[in-house]
């Protein structure tokens, strides 16, 4: 049966989106989604999923209301779980009235799950609470925006003692400030402008009624904007725990594959930056090659990982053909930290672990245990280096190379969303080659790039590409560097 969803989105920072929202999106065979709905939304698709991109842009509009509305009956006609995710919640100030009543009229079934109004969260980003005791008890939210003027009862709203809060209202910031001190509000009563709240853009200009306008024109803010007018402004810097964070305004795109970027994605967004994750590459399950090698892996003296998705298609493919892990009978060794922990999330704890994450730092730990005669199993991806292997074999050892694996070109979903990148962080020399091949050289070159380990890096120098190196190769490491080079440039 078809359906459609009308889904808030929240006002940006991708982890406002509600539980059943990131649900339902999973389930979705096409999805619309407009400006304001932050484009990392869309890891939440099936991979099957069609996009369609419905942004509206003050005075420039990609699609009209009413090609929306008819792209979302056409899509559910044709037997379609249709998604339109946008921005906010659907029903404040976001259209999603006009788009329910026509699916009605079409008698076509959906549902609307509610999202974060931005009129509450950019505020609390902002560090303004929308209601504060003894400073003000209720809040009032209107449209900033009109085709022709704004329709608004400006002698009651004048009188209100709550919290007045004006989406969308930017471009007529002037009116709305001048018509309130016309209707004897207080020219020195406390007014904030809050940017893209919420995301790495955010900036937020404080002044009053009768000043707000002059700090507005000399600052750079442009839509999308919300205007606040109250006393609860008066507490925007004490209670600023957003920008306070060590990488606020900061928009860090992660080029790893879906399944490796969810940690690091993570650790970012508590720091406060914003996270683009474009999966630069994609994994491909190859571990059926590990038929005529299950039957002896009691044989092997060591089993080598040199990445975290080895391990797991490893034990993915042992657990399908119900094998018994006691048979297995050699040392694991591991190339990192991560790969380790991966190791250990099974049930095993590896005896060798690289102090670096390069494959020279491997081999030097393994020439403390390894002699001659030894049989050693390394399932890896295609395309891994040689250099490993032949070295073992030097030294000697039985080594059977078995890729489990290929990493293959990824899928860009939405490219505009790298043109607010600030940072690029490569974990491959695959993930050099992909992005470059997926967004061209120069606009890699445009970005501050950060590379996990030389080998990565050297891929980086090959391509004229300006770049710092990580000095720990993990996703720690990662953080660390960020966290220095912000430390440096707010010196």
């Amino acid at each position: 049966m078809s359906k459609v969803y009308l889904i808030g989105a929240g006002p940006g920072d991708e982890e406002l989106l509600t539980l059943k929202g990131k649900r339902i999106l999973g389930k979705c065979d096409a999805v619309l989604y407009d400006r304001l709905a932050n484009d990392s939304l869309l890891k939440y698709l099936n991979e099957e999923c069609i996009i369609y991109y419905c942004g509206k842009e003050p005075g420039c509009h990609y699609k009209t209301q009413e090609e929306i509305n008819d792209m979302l009956v056409n899509l559910a006609r044709e037997g379609k779980t249709v998604g339109r995710i946008k921005g906010g919640d659907p029903y404040i100030f976001g259209r999603g009235g006009e788009e329910a009543l026509r699916l009605e009229d079409e008698k076509i079934e959906f549902e609307v799950i509610p999202g974060i109004t931005s009129a509450i969260a950019v505020l609390n980003y902002a560090g303004i609470p929308v209601t504060q005791r003894g400073v003000s008890q209720s809040f009032h939210v209107f449209t900033g925006q009109s085709a022709e003027k704004l329709d608004i009862n400006w002698k009651s709203v004048a009188g209100l003692t709550g919290t007045l809060i004006f989406l969308m209202g930017l471009k007529n910031i002037e009116i709305i400030t001048n018509s309130l001190i016309d209707n004897n509000k207080d020219a020195q009563c406390p007014c904030a402008v809050i940017m893209r709240g919420t995301t790495s853009k955010q900036k937020k200009v404080v002044g009053t009624l009768s000043n707000i306008c002059s700090k507005v024109a000399v600052s750079g803010l442009a839509s999308p904007c919300i205007i606040v007018v109250g006393g609860v402004v008066g507490l925007s810097e004490k209670l600023n725990w957003y920008e306070k964070k060590p990488l606020f305004g900061k928009n860090i795109c992660i080029t790893r594959s879906k399944q490796q970027s969810e940690e690091i994605s993570e650790k970012l967004l508590d720091l406060g930056a914003q996270v683009t994750a474009i999966n630069s590459i994609k994994i491909v399950d190859t571990s059926e090659n590990l038929v005529n090698y299950i039957k002896k892996l009691n044989l092997y003296d060591y089993l080598v990982f040199t990445s975290v998705n080895a391990v797991n298609l490893f034990f993915k493919y042992l657990k399908a053909s119900a094998f018994d892990i006691r048979k297995v009978g050699g040392e694991f060794c591991a190339i990192g930290p991560a790969t380790a922990q991966a190791i250990r999330s099974m049930g095993i704890n590896p005896l060798i672990i690289a102090e670096q994450f390069v494959s020279e730092s491997l081999l030097l730990e393994i020439k403390k245990h390894a002699k001659p005669g030894d049989k050693i199993l390394i399932p890896g991806s295609k395309s891994s280096r040689a250099y490993l292997g032949d070295e073992l074999r030097k030294l000697n050892c039985h080594v059977d190379e078995v890729p489990i694996y290929e990493t293959v070109e990824g899928t860009l979903q939405n490219e505009s969303a790298f043109d607010n990148v600030d940072i690029v962080i490569f974990t491959s020399p695959s993930t050099v080659k992909n992005m470059i091949s997926m967004l061209g050289i120069n606009r890699i070159r445009e970005k501050e790039c950060i590379a996990i380990g030389p080998i990565t890096g050297s891929e980086l120098s090959k391509n004229n590409i300006k770049y710092s190196v990580c000095d720990e190769y993990s996703s720690d490491g990662i953080i660390k560097n960020l966290l220095q080079l912000k430390g440096e440039k707010n010196d």
